[in-house]
């Protein structure tokens, strides 16, 4: 595979970025993510995937609990989908990161306009650079519910349904190749069932089912 300098060990599974102060303390609650390219795989399938795939994904969030910039968010949602040029975590397997990435924020239509302002600032915050070109804003309603091992999130055009419980097969190699995109979050890998995007923001819309996609867990800023 060209251009990159593959791990030769192994990633621990669950490992996360550590919960950092926000602005105003700290703001928790659960955190959802697939992409396009398999987060846990063999290294045939990494190999064919890391420089193809891997260009777009979806990620949510459900506040908890907290404040940002002064506002309370507890129980509001918000959504992100994201478009690069190249595979958005490849920096972490030794590759280029994407010179230019895309996003659409899908923000929680109970929110008031101070609560809308600050959710979309969290959600660029804590995207880690992925929302720095922001495209398309807007308001939805957003179901972002729990049932058992899986969790199912409707937001506008974007759509995932995550199951937590993951058979970790270590055949060809299987390994975790990638963390989460967001900062802040304590999240594990996860079994994308259904991820759709049908927006029209980002040049790009996609659709997959039964990949080893995800993360789910929890986030802290």
């Amino acid at each position: 595979m060209r251009g990159l300098a593959i791990f030769a060990g192994c990633v621990l599974l669950g490992a996360a970025t550590p919960a950092i102060a926000g602005p105003n303390g700290t703001i928790t609650g659960d955190y959802v993510e697939a992409r396009t390219a398999e987060v846990f795989a063999g290294g045939c399938i990494m190999g064919s995937e890391a420089e193809t795939m891997g260009r777009q994904a979806v990620a949510a969030w459900r506040i908890e609990h907290g404040r940002f910039n002064g506002v309370a968010l507890d129980g509001l949602a918000v959504v992100a989908a994201f478009a690069g040029d190249r595979n958005l975590g490849i920096r972490e397997i030794g590759g280029l990161p994407p010179a230019s990435v895309r996003a659409a924020i899908m923000i929680d239509e109970r929110a008031g306009a101070a609560e809308r302002d600050a959710l979309l600032s969290l959600a660029r915050e804590l995207a880690n650079g992925l929302a720095d070109n922001i495209v398309d804003v807007r308001t939805v309603p957003i179901a972002f519910e729990r049932r058992d091992d899986v969790y199912a999130i409707a937001a506008g055009d974007a759509m995932l349904v995550v199951s937590s419980r993951l058979e970790h097969d270590p055949s060809c190699g299987a390994m975790q190749w990638f963390h989460p995109l967001a900062r802040g979050t304590q999240a594990a890998v996860g079994l994308t069932k259904t991820q759709i995007y049908r927006g029209g923001a980002l040049g790009s819309k996609w659709q997959q089912a039964d990949k080893r996609s995800a993360f789910v867990g929890t986030f802290a800023y």
